[in-house]
């Protein structure tokens, strides 16, 4: 949402000053839902100016219209939209920060319920808070680096909590910390009837909303979260391989695997090739020790150019990996978690041959595994694959519709490499609508419970996006 309108609307509704806007829905509901400083939830219909900000998310390839949106200001707003979507009929779609890949924080002629006013941060004790899904990671950091506290979210800045730690969450830190979703107390929900819901008397809800995915059950409007403390400095290493070819990125990423396989779990790395360049990341949060200095020594003997900063305190060193806030033309999806290079060394040429061959794509692998892989961490979430160390991800920009459409053809051939030589695992945060059996993709062995919570907390399958769980 552009800043100026945001404050705008967190202005008059906190204020309870609330504008009658311009074509709202008229009917008693929304009527009683307006009705002054009490209102807990507005209505706007396509014509309003701020039905389109409110409409747009991160990705400007997704284009949607909504019959209503939802702004609401508290739980009981939540509430109140669902039961006026469940007596009309209305598909639900939450929105938190917008940046679902696919677009499924938006719908056509449904309900979108927007989050973005929920985004109060609330300290509980020294070591945990209470966040509204619709804090971004920079509200976040903003208010819990000072204190020498982090959680262990992602790197770009506009992301919404709420999407990020309800499909797992990874970042900088994670093998340090765990998923995003690792970290998760407790939730506040309401489920498709308008029931709401806490996880402290439901153990299943908070199972199911470590990597159960958003947009399925219901609608998180509370996140109780344990916070850690934070790494006193963060420091960066950049490895760079100009105009390489087929044979040379392929090389580079077989020894990244070979030393990324043992990392300390205070560095994360990520291999990326980006045209003809082949850059890795690599960052540690520890000690610079002898085996970090191995590894270092090692990718440098392979890179052209190697780079480092100092270490930082840890807030201006994740700035540097904000990324942009406007919204932009893009395509970007998982493409595979691995366990090794050996289940990717066939045919990985092939998809290295078309990311060359295509300037505007991205081929990209990070680092997982650490204590994301611990099995205390693994029982109490239905993220389901926490034993691939290895997360690969496909990315695509353009200007243009022109260029979209050879990048989007290229994109599904990448993508067809990967699903015919028998990847079966796919991060849900980084959804593809064209995965035909997504479900266990996303999901594995877990769809099946997942499925039956949906029928316990949305029977009517009134929250529902082209890739939710279905009712079983």
């Amino acid at each position: 949402m552009q800043r100026k309108h945001f404050l705008k609307l967190a202005m008059l509704t906190n204020m309870g000053l609330v504008l009658k806007p311009r074509n709202i829905v008229a009917t008693s509901l929304l009527k009683n839902a307006m009705v002054g400083a009490e209102a807990n939830v507005l209505y706007y219909k396509k014509g309003s100016t701020e039905y389109e900000t409110l409409r747009k998310g991160f990705n400007k390839r997704i284009d949607k219209y909504p019959a209503i949106i939802a702004l609401c200001k508290n739980t009981q707003g939540v509430s109140e939209a669902i039961l006026y979507a469940k007596q009309n009929n209305l598909p639900v779609a939450v929105k938190s920060g917008g940046h679902c890949m696919e677009g499924f924080s938006c719908n056509n002629g449904g309900m979108v319920i927007n989050l973005s006013l929920l985004n109060t941060i609330e300290w509980v004790d020294k070591e945990t808070i209470i966040v509204g899904p619709g804090c971004t990671l920079s509200n976040i950091y903003d208010v819990i680096l000072p204190k020498g506290r982090i959680i262990p979210g992602g790197s770009c800045a506009g992301v919404g909590i709420g999407g990020l730690v309800l499909g797992g969450g990874y970042g900088l830190l994670g093998r340090k910390f765990g998923l995003t979703c690792d970290s998760l107390l407790e939730v506040t929900m309401v489920d498709g009837n308008g029931v709401i819901r806490n996880s402290k008397d439901d153990k299943e809800l908070l199972w199911a909303c470590k990597g159960g995915g958003n947009g399925n059950f219901g609608v998180v409007t509370a996140l109780r979260f344990k916070t850690h403390k934070a790494p006193a400095t963060l420091q960066s290493f950049r490895f760079k391989t100009y105009k390489a070819d087929t044979a040379k990125a392929k090389s580079i990423l077989q020894k990244w695997f070979e030393l990324t396989a043992t990392l300390p779990v205070d560095c994360f790395s990520a291999y990326v090739l980006n045209g003809k360049t082949v850059y890795i990341l690599l960052t540690n949060a520890g000690k610079h020790t002898a085996e970090v200095q191995n590894v270092i020594t090692a990718l440098s003997a392979v890179s052209g150019k190697t780079t480092k900063t100092k270490p930082q305190q840890l807030s201006p060193a994740l700035k540097v990996f904000y990324g942009r806030r406007e919204p932009l033309h893009f395509k970007n999806a998982s493409a595979g978690l691995y366990k090794n290079f050996a289940e990717i060394e066939s045919y990985i040429d092939k998809a290295i041959d078309t990311v060359l061959a295509t300037p505007g794509m991205i081929y990209q692998v990070n680092t997982l595994g650490g204590n994301i892989q611990n099995k205390e961490f693994e029982a109490a979430a239905s993220f389901p694959h926490r034993a691939f160390p290895y997360f690969s991800e496909l990315q695509t920009y353009w200007e243009n519709e022109k260029q979209s459409i050879k990048l989007l053809q290229k994109f599904q051939e990448v993508q067809n490499i990967f699903t015919t030589n028998g990847i079966h695992t796919q991060y849900r945060n980084y959804p593809d609508i064209n995965f035909k059996n997504w479900d266990t993709l996303y999901y594995g062995s877990n769809y099946t419970k997942l499925q039956q919570l949906k029928n316990k907390y949305d029977p009517g399958n009134i929250i529902r996006h082209d890739q939710s769980i279905k009712n079983g």
